[in-house]
């Protein structure tokens, strides 16, 4: 049916032969604000092994090393 016009606005109750209805409220609540800390716990001590593991062979060998570089110096 051709013709220009704006497109139906059906959120806001104007679709073909239907009034607005009045008196109905209806309240919604995103998942965000239900549960905004749900699983911060797991992923906390998950995410923190896993980020200490992956930077283990970057801090530990050098750490070893100057370790055993004084305890040599120091016997010497």
């Amino acid at each position: 049916m051709g013709g220009g016009g704006d497109p139906l606005d059906t959120k806001h109750g104007n679709s073909l032969g239907s009034q607005p209805q009045k008196g109905i409220i209806t309240y919604a609540l995103s998942a965000n604000r239900q549960r905004p800390m749900a699983g911060v716990t797991n992923a906390m001590i998950f995410n923190t092994y896993r980020r200490c593991r992956a930077q283990f062979l970057y801090v530990v060998p050098p750490i070893a090393f100057a370790y055993l570089l004084l305890n040599w110096a120091t016997e010497k």
